[in-house]
């Protein structure tokens, strides 16, 4: 194979204009069938030019997705929870590594243009988390704005690096934009919103991972805004993304929206008409699900659109030059002179620093919102942990996780570690909504008696697969991970065979997704598949009891390509959870439940109806009816209890205020969960986040759904009384903050301010305090009751005292007015610094600010 040569531009300090003109060297050597099949999320290879397969598909929402284990880090709400933006560049760094290092893999074994092989990641989640229901919410960084963008560029930042014209990992903050739920309608919602609602709520974060972060790309969403589809929206593509911004990187479709402009929302009379809006906009890539089982003839509708005259070939050039200018400036293609090609080596996805980095992140996740002094538990206690999640690992990862990662520690096993010489009880619980965990590779045998499973991976030829195995290995449980080398092709079968081992006699819960096949014991079929299951399909478990030192034989088989992710799940269950939790708790001098939801309750579009979640959003705010009836079992005992909730949305937690002693929010902590519950239960770690939502009391406070409006909405615009506020939590130590220091900049406070105080730890233990900085505008229509404008958090030791100041530009000062603009408006505004939000009884200080003079923000300021 012989590269073609390009003319160089002159080699200058603009990698930028030089990856274009590299770019439109390339492009203008290929054929019109060449360019089209480049624009979508699948590209070819071309040999005659030199350039190799590439997939656009990657994700990394908080860890590499690919065939090895890679690191876990908390869900984006927990992250965000944390309230530390360097902390989560840091993760987004890691992340980045993790995801070069399968960019190596997948040249190592020629299976470029695979999911997840990519120079690029369809990360981060931007979107405001407007209401409790959606089940996506979990993905992002919660509901107020200026968290949301300050944690989203932090992201960026930590996954492009130091240099945005020469990044990493190209980051593409999505989905661009008002896109929020419910997952029922996304694809056929026409959503109105208000010229107000769209600059104050919905734009902010996407202009700053646009305009201060620099992000490479860009999402578009599935829904209509205003009548027009989000990815052939002149609003948004135009108007604000290509000119207020002036954004210059390259837009990729969410998965089938463009497909959706014609099908599903009627926006284009056909399918060629509806890539010709999308690439007429600007979105450069489509994402296309049906890539996945490689349905041909994909690209048709672009040559039906050019041949009808509805595009022309200086719009497919455009969106190629993008797309290749990328290519060469994260250095998956060769010819750019700034960008040295290292690559990662595989040996860089999780070292032992992304493990401790992992832990850290998940322990300043945390949130305790009560605590009437039992935390944290003194030596020596005697602990009866309960709930349907107290051992459970699959509620760790959350979802858009790889389901290989590190060995997942459960809130059980992480108590059992810090307290090795403790009494520590697990109640086994009975049936629950959230069962199904793993089966660990501690209860599986090869067939000749080694630990997991035996697997063996056949290459598929033509229609047929080969009758000996490519390659044969022990997997440590029911995955897949052939991608991972060379011999495996990317179409192949594997088959899993060996045996079940139970741990002691009992009530199990088994079942398996993915897969065809058969669990046995004897001539009775314990577990069966006769079909494969798809995508986010429920799990279906079967109550099954099974003997201590039996071996249950089992064979299962997956295709690539062709189902869900496999996997083989069980649970552990009481036969009369009732009396499990009488005899289990009667020494017990406390009871720790872990209770909550899971990634496949609330999520991305499922196929899920039962009580209390549909589609994949959420129909109440309570927790799951087994787990109410648990808690107010565990009260009637009348030992102190704690609940630890894991959830990626708010709940109504109004039963456990006014009921346990100590409440900790635990989100979907990932891989190092476990662990990090038990550093703060046991005080080797203060809890020092905060809550990113609010957490109602119930759905009826709360407009419509589908009403996108902001009125009665998060923190900022809801008048009611929630159970736990916005940025609320509680440290094992106490704060005291000095009076503001207000300093106007330039001579004027129109110019910007810096807003200072001195914090002390007055208690008498080290800890993390989250200063949050509020403004209170003047009454106007439109105006919030407050808003979040800047944040810190700060670790200070007993009796530390340390001075911390917060400059605003006129940005962070300004406010949208009932039409849409943004502007200074002059008079009085309320400036708050302290543990939470002025009034909530926090500690804190409040000053007032006066401005003057008022002025209208030009949109791209």
């Amino acid at each position: 194979m012989v590269a073609a040569v390009f003319p160089l531009a002159a080699h200058g300090a603009d990698p930028q204009a030089e990856a274009e003109a590299l770019a439109r060297g390339l492009v203008a050597q290929m054929s019109l069938d060449e360019k089209i099949d480049q624009l979508l999320n699948v590209a070819p290879a071309l040999p005659r030019l030199g350039v190799p397969a590439y997939n656009w598909w990657t994700e990394s929402l908080h860890g590499a997705l690919g065939p090895l284990p890679t690191t876990n880090f908390p869900e984006p709400i927990g992250l965000a929870a944390s309230f530390d933006a360097p902390l989560l560049q840091q993760v987004a760094a890691a992340i980045s590594v993790e995801v070069r290092a399968l960019h190596t893999l997948g040249r190592e074994t020629g299976h470029l243009g695979r999911i997840g092989t990519g120079l690029d990641t369809w990360s981060p989640n931007i979107n405001i988390f407007r209401d409790p229901r959606w089940g996506r919410g979990q993905e992002t960084y919660g509901e107020d704005p200026h968290l949301t963008a300050a944690l989203g560029v932090a992201f960026i930042r930590g996954m492009q690096g130091p240099n945005p014209d020469l990044p990493d990992v190209v980051a593409t903050p999505k989905h661009f934009a008002v896109h929020s739920g419910p997952e029922s309608t996304r694809h056929t919602a026409d959503v109105f919103v208000s010229a107000h609602d769209l600059e104050d709520t919905y734009l902010p974060a996407f202009r700053a991972a646009i305009v201060d972060a620099r992000a490479g790309s860009i999402m578009c969403a599935y829904n209509r805004i205003n009548g027009q589809p989000a990815c052939g929206s002149d609003l948004l593509m135009k108007q604000h993304l290509r000119g207020a911004w002036g954004f210059k990187g390259y837009v990729v479709s969410d998965c089938d929206a463009v497909t959706d402009i014609a099908e599903q929302h009627k926006y284009a009379p056909d399918p060629a008409a509806a890539v010709a809006v999308a690439l007429k906009a600007g979105t450069d890539n489509e994402c296309n699900t049906r890539t996945l089982n490689e349905t041909p003839g994909l690209g048709a509708r672009y040559r039906e659109a050019w041949q009808r005259g509805l595009i022309g070939m200086g719009d497919i050039d455009q969106a190629l030059v993008r797309l290749f200018s990328a290519r060469y400036r994260n250095g998956d293609l060769a010819g750019l002179p700034q960008r040295e090609r290292k690559a990662v080596p595989v040996s860089a996805i999780g070292t032992p620093a992304h493990q401790a980095l992992a832990l850290q992140a998940a322990t300043r996740s945390l949130v305790m919102l009560k605590n009437d002094g039992v935390l944290p538990f003194k030596p020596g206690l005697k602990l009866a942990v309960i709930g349907p999640l107290a051992d459970a690992t699959r509620v760790l990862r959350g979802n858009y996780s790889s389901t290989l990662s590190a060995p997942p520690v459960s809130v059980v096993d992480g108590l059992r570690q810090l307290l090795p010489k403790a009494q520590i009880t697990l109640v086994p619980a009975g049936p629950s909504i959230t069962d199904g965990d793993p089966v660990p590779a501690t209860a599986l045998r090869t067939p000749d008696g080694r630990p997991g499973l035996r697997a063996e991976y056949y290459n598929r030829n033509g229609e047929q697969y080969d009758g000996k195995p490519a390659v044969t290995r022990v997997e440590p449980g029911m995955a897949s991970r052939g991608l991972e080398f060379k011999a495996v092709a990317d179409h192949h079968k594997i088959v899993w065979s060996g045996y079940l081992l139970a741990p002691e006699t009992g009530l199990y819960r088994l079942g398996v997704s993915g897969v065809k096949g058969a669990l046995s014991s004897g001539a009775e079929r314990l577990v069966e598949a006769s079909a494969y299951s798809q995508w986010a399909e429920p799990l279906q478990l079967r109550d099954v009891r099974l003997e201590k030192g039996q071996r249950y034989p089992l064979r299962f088989e997956a295709e690539s390509g062709n189902s869900g992710v496999p996997g083989l799940f069980w649970k552990r269950i009481a036969a009369d959870a009732d009396a499990e939790l009488r005899q289990r708790t009667a020494n017990a001098d406390a009871i720790v439940a872990v209770v909550g939801l899971t990634s496949d309750l609330e999520g991305e579009e499922m196929a899920l109806k039962v009580d209390g979640f549909a589609g994949g959003d959420k129909t109440s705010l309570d927790l799951p009816a087994d787990q109410r009836r648990l808690l107010e079992r565990a009260k009637a005992l009348g030992k102190p209890l704690v609940v630890v909730l894991m959830n990626g949305s708010a709940l109504d937690l109004s039963w456990a205020r006014d009921n346990a002693s100590a409440i900790l929010e635990a989100w979907y902590p990932g891989q190092a969960g476990g662990l990090a519950v038990a550093n703060v239960l046991t005080g080797r770690a203060d809890p020092g986040g905060r809550l990113p939502l609010t957490f109602y009391r119930s759905l009826a406070d709360l407009p419509p759904f589908d009403d996108y409006g902001m009125r009665g909405r998060t923190y900022r615009y809801y008048t009611g009384t929630p159970v736990y506020p916005f940025g609320a939590g509680l440290s094992y130590t106490s704060f005291r903050y000095t009076p503001l220091r207000i300093v106007p900049l330039d001579a004027a406070a129109e110019n910007g301010v810096e807003v200072s105080t001195e914090i002390s730890n007055t208690g008498g233990r080290d800890g993390d305090e989250v200063a949050q900085l509020y403004l209170t505008p003047p009454q106007s229509e439109g105006a919030p009751r407050l808003a979040l404008r800047g944040f810190q958090r700060v670790t200070l030791k007993a009796g530390e005292q340390r001075r911390i100041s917060f400059r605003l530009s006129p940005r962070d000062l300004s406010f949208v007015s009932r039409d849409g603009v943004r502007q200074l408006t002059p008079g009085q505004y309320g400036v708050s610094v302290g543990s939470g939000q002025p009034g909530t009884g926090v500690a804190g200080q409040q000053a007032q600010l006066v401005l003057n003079q008022g002025a209208t923000l030009e949109l791209g300021r």
